[in-house]
């Protein structure tokens, strides 16, 4: 097995988030998105605005390792119309994988038909452009028999609208990593949840994101049945340390 092919090395922080300027925080991608080339790790996943500046150099590197951008991140509350028009946006400016924060706010009040309104648009717009389309279900936000709700849901609606051959390209992921959890629960994957996520949403596949901070932990994940793992911290992991990033 190689580990870098299951992870999605991951830099989604703001200047501000950061505690940097924003020519300090655009070094920082930078050197993430250079590590991901170095590491060849399966992706590297950053925000939108600096797709363009990492296909370039991927490109220049001639780099097999693919980009992945974050949507409506972290809160999932916006449109589906504004959804979409930054996922258009993202695509043009050359990103590969698109992971989609769940209106999960509006899933815990009963409005499962937006949901699957969201599920059914983006899908649809990745697939169309050729892209991965994940969908964040912010599993510290849930209860267990929400997140089973939700995974069903998404599974259930694109079971119904796309093609079999298709869904292993839409996955169903856990976490953003910046959900704010009271007195210190976690705030990410943990094997219960994904269990539950494995349980629920197959045959779709399912991304560990948010808390795997060793190998020995990622390897859990992966033998349970995870198809990828989002980490700030791929190199130190795939190195058998353990990362102490926040996400």
């Amino acid at each position: 097995m190689n580990i870098k092919q299951y992870l999605d090395s991951t830099y989604l922080k703001t200047a501000e988030q950061a505690n940097l300027t924003e020519e300090e925080n655009t070094l920082v991608v930078k050197a993430s998105i250079q590590e991901a080339i170095d590491e060849a790790f399966k992706l590297i996943m950053i925000r939108p605005e600096h797709i363009k500046m990492a296909r370039k150099m991927i490109e220049d590197a001639h780099s097999k390792v693919v980009i992945g951008t974050v949507i409506d991140f972290p809160f999932g509350t916006a449109s589906i119309e504004n959804k979409i028009n930054e996922a258009e946006y993202a695509i043009k400016d050359g990103v590969d994988e698109l992971d989609f924060v769940v209106n999960y706010e509006a899933f815990k009040n009963g409005d499962t038909h937006l949901i699957k309104d969201e599920v059914i648009a983006c899908t649809r717009l990745g697939l169309t452009h050729h892209k991965v389309v994940k969908f964040i279900i912010e599993v510290a936000a849930l209860s267990d028999d929400q997140i089973i709700q939700i995974s069903s849901l998404i599974k259930n609606t694109v079971v119904a609208h796309f093609d079999e051959k298709d869904y292993h390209n839409v996955f169903v992921k856990s976490s953003t990593g910046f959900y704010k959890t009271r007195d210190g629960l976690p705030n990410g994957a943990t094997v219960p949840t994904i269990t539950l996520m494995l349980e629920n949403a197959h045959p779709l596949p399912i991304k560990a994101a948010g808390g795997v901070r060793t190998l020995a932990e990622a390897l859990e994940m992966i033998n349970l049945g995870v198809k990828r793992i989002g980490t700030s911290g791929a190199k130190t992991i795939a190195n058998g340390n353990t990362t102490e990033g926040g996400y």
